[in-house]
């Protein structure tokens, strides 16, 4: 039977770049492009239409979760499109908060038209600058006094007559009303003076207690007259409140009269100035006193009235503002979100009052769009329970996280709450948005849209003209340099190449941001008056310098012998694997052995990385699915009598992925059927049970990473990669790569097959089963087929031996 030769060709230099012609692009710079025509959102269509009817659909709970990769432009299409929509949207209301004069401990919310609280504060910071000088004026008035002075003298003379008109009558019975310090007694008299008491002393005793009886009598007419004294005082404090009221009301209708005319169509804020002059009068007469010396006293008429109560708390003012609002808390904390009540030390407690009330982003945002990012609101105590509880119940509630959670019993103010109509837009990664829905109900309930913003878009010729806009749009936002239709024919590649597709162009903005932030500062540094290819180049030089402290080790253990990777020669069961790392963002690939043994055995492929745990699952499941196309492939009608061992040799980190699975099973076969491996290729690919080579990522670093290896040790021309054809898309190699291949000293191989691999990495053909199901001699199939063959055989006699034994 003949078997093929027929082995895969390496692809040609032009299949492993695709680059981009800059005669494509009209212009010579991108300073000659008409910026403002670009619409923005490039390739994110239905992210921005999820996006626009999240933010149209009026019903509640249609809240906003704006995913995608980390610099794909989520914040600044979100803003733009949230700009846009609110700059045609009513301005909302003015909030304000204003003392509760029947519970002062629970302030009032009141809600104005936009720019009508702030004029309503600065009316009543008048009113109370005003109203301190308006009553003292009021009460120091001639009119005022004089009357006040009437009042006291009439109360004074209403006194006097009532004792003296009490010792008038009690003269007819021979005594004489005294005033004493003590107080008011009684003294017999003679002739209208007093008797002495040494005269009162020789009297008969008769005569004594008849005065002493007189004495008791008119003693309790005393006492009732001053049980009166109390009555005239209270019809005296009476008579001084309404003096003090009736000068006083004047003044403060006065001062508010202005005010009452500009808020008369608002009734909540004339209740408002009906409860301040209420408020003013009950003050102002709280330190009315009957005593004849006011200014002994400790306080004085009008010295009640408490300013900071009459003030509004302007919580939002809305007074220059234009459309809704749109805004993004960077610190989505409790407090931030929610608002908080602050407090003041006096006399060693804590206290707080109505003007220490602080806003918070839901405030602010109340009546337009708010905007948190997704992780950092998660990250913060209580902040997600407090955003959840907010769009549940329509309003927002100022109180602490402790008083919130039900934990603490401190005194302290209970704002009303405001009622709460906006829309939350969170922004976060795919893998957030995903367990948030999985994890929390009420998520899914309160975020019913989601706007997915994708990681590139197809490069087609159409689609390079809108990448090059895109490209000079962010140009022109970051204030560089104008860039070269060369610049921007290397920005494309870079573009694909971050993308890991020449067929697809990267929409990671921050990435090109950066890149073109670090060419335009190379072109300044050499006087340049625009961006040219060079200095994208130099970017990118720089940037991999930066970056390759690492690789290089990697690098250098390899070529002194610390670590064993051969570049020539041949040897069975052996072969070069291909691995990528990422490191602070940076991608770079290099190459690791991969040995596999084989005994007789049961049947089991013994995966030294797992049973170290140093193999993830993605991993154990490729060396499994090798085991299975095994056992289908060559054992069908007869147990697969063999154990084998595979292993990264040299590896001390886990190894994740089943990129590697396709080099474990060459060098499986490898070692069952001791063809040696050519150690000058280095693999990659993953593998099916069916022994068709699957696509792998990270194949341009891991190409590079060989391919350097190889170019510091000399390359000979005999050197490649084998990597599988559905990774062949995806090639965007480094030019001094496809230079390298343009010159036919290195190769790229691409295969489909574990059998097309096998024949290039051992100069065998596989051979393909005939319709009996017979493999071409001496064929790398017929080769493993005899391999475990033989070991069945020599298992089953084995076995005849045993039972002869017994």
């Amino acid at each position: 039977m003949a078997v093929s030769s027929t082995f895969p060709a390496a692809l040609p230099a032009d299949r492993l770049r695709r680059c981009c012609d800059p005669a494509a692009f009209v212009f010579d710079t991108t300073a000659e492009l008409d910026l403002g025509a670009h619409p923005g959102g490039l390739g994110q269509d239905r992210a921005m239409e999820a996006l626009r009817f999240g933010l149209a659909i009026s019903h509640a709970d249609y809240h906003v979760f704006v995913l995608g990769e980390a610099g794909c432009g989520k914040h600044a299409t979100a803003f733009r499109l949230l700009r846009e929509r609110a700059a045609n949207e009513a301005v909302p209301s003015d909030l304000c908060y204003l003392h509760n004069f029947d519970e002062p401990l629970h302030p009032r919310l009141l809600i104005l038209p936009a720019g009508r609280g702030a004029a309503l504060r600065a009316e009543m910071q008048t009113f109370g600058r005003e109203l301190g000088p308006a009553i003292e004026a009021a009460l120091s008035s001639a009119p005022y006094s004089e009357r006040i002075e009437a009042l006291h003298d009439a109360h004074k003379a209403r006194e006097a007559m009532a004792l003296r008109e009490l010792g008038e009558r009690c003269s007819v019975d021979g005594l004489v009303l005294l005033q004493t310090t003590d107080g008011f007694v009684f003294a017999p008299a003679k002739n209208g003076e007093a008797l002495q008491p040494e005269a009162f002393d020789v009297l008969p005793g008769a005569e004594k207690q008849m005065i002493e009886t007189r004495i008791e009598f008119w003693a309790d007419r005393l006492s009732d007259l001053l049980n009166e004294f109390p009555d005239w005082r209270a019809a005296l404090r009476e008579s001084l409140v309404k003096a003090v009221r009736e000068a006083i009301i004047p003044a403060v209708a006065h001062l508010l009269r202005a005010p009452r005319a500009t808020y008369a169509d608002l009734s909540e804020v004339l209740a408002f100035f009906d409860a301040v002059e209420q408020d003013v009068l009950d003050g102002a007469v709280s330190g009315v006193s009957d005593d004849d010396e006011e200014g002994d006293g400790e306080e004085k008429p009008g010295s009640g009235h408490h300013h900071p109560r009459y003030q509004v708390k302007l919580l939002v003012d809305h007074s220059a503002s234009t459309g809704a609002p749109v805004v993004f808390e960077d610190n989505p904390g409790y407090g931030n979100l929610i608002g908080r009540i602050e407090h003041v030390m006096q006399q060693g407690v804590q206290v707080s009052h109505f003007s220490l009330i602080r806003s918070g982003a839901l405030h602010r945002a109340n009546g337009g769009y708010l905007v948190v990012d997704a992780e950092r609101l998660l990250t913060q105590p209580y902040a997600w329970e407090g955003l959840k509880r907010t769009l549940r119940s329509g309003a927002i509630r100022i109180e602490p996280p402790a008083e919130a959670q039900g934990w603490s019993g401190a005194l302290t103010l209970e704002p009303q709450p405001v009622p709460c109509a906006l829309k939350v837009v969170m922004i976060g990664d795919r893998d957030l948005y995903y367990t948030l829905m999985e994890a929390d109900p009420e998520f899914a309930r309160l975020f019913k849209v989601a706007a997915d913003f994708e990681d590139d878009l197809p490069r087609t010729a159409a689609n390079e003209q809108h990448y090059a806009r895109l490209l000079a749009m962010l140009a022109h936002q970051a204030k560089l340099l104008p860039l070269t239709r060369d610049a921007i024919a290397r920005m494309v590649e870079e573009g694909a190449r971050i993308a890991e597709d020449a067929e697809r162009l990267s929409l990671q903005t921050r990435r090109l941001s950066d890149l073109m932030r670090e060419a335009d500062h190379h072109a300044r540094i050499a006087g340049a008056s625009r961006i040219d290819r060079g200095q994208i180049e130099t970017a990118l030089a720089a940037r991999a310098r930066r970056a390759n402290r690492y690789p290089t080790l990697v690098r250098k253990d390899m070529l002194d012998g610390t670590t064993l990777i051969d570049t020539s020669g041949e040897r069975a069961g052996q072969i070069n694997g291909l691995v990528v790392v990422e490191l602070a963002g940076e991608c770079f690939g290099y190459p690791t052995r991969i040995s596999a043994t084989v005994r007789r055995g049961d049947g089991d492929v013994v995966d030294i990385e797992r049973e170290t745990d140093l193999g993830g699952a993605i991993h154990s499941k490729g060396v499994m699915i090798l085991s299975a196309f095994l056992a289908a492939r060559y054992a069908r009608h007869q147990p697969l009598s063999l154990s084998a061992s595979l292993v990264f040799e040299q590896s001390y980190d886990p190894v994740e992925g089943d990129s590697a699975s396709l080099a474990e099973l060459c060098a499986l076969l490898s070692a069952l059927t001791r063809i040696p491996i050519a150690q000058r290729l280095a693999i990659t690919g993953s593998v099916n049970q069916f022994g068709e080579v699957q696509v792998i990522g990270g194949v341009n670093e891991k190409i590079e990473g060989f391919f350097d290896l190889c170019a510091a040790r000399g390359l000979d021309g005999s050197h490649g990669v084998v990597i599988p054809v559905a990774s062949e898309r995806h090639l965007m190699l480094r030019e001094d790569v496809v230079d390298a291949a343009r010159a036919g000293r290195f190769h790229i191989y691409p295969v489909s097959t574990v059998d097309e691999a096998m024949s290039v990495l051992t100069g065998m053909p596989a051979g393909t089963a005939d319709a009996k199901g017979v493999m071409p001699r001496d064929s790398i199939n017929d080769k493993v087929a005899r391999a475990l063959a033989f070991d069945h055989r020599a298992d089953g006699g084995a076995r005849r031996r045993s039972n002869v034994h017994r």
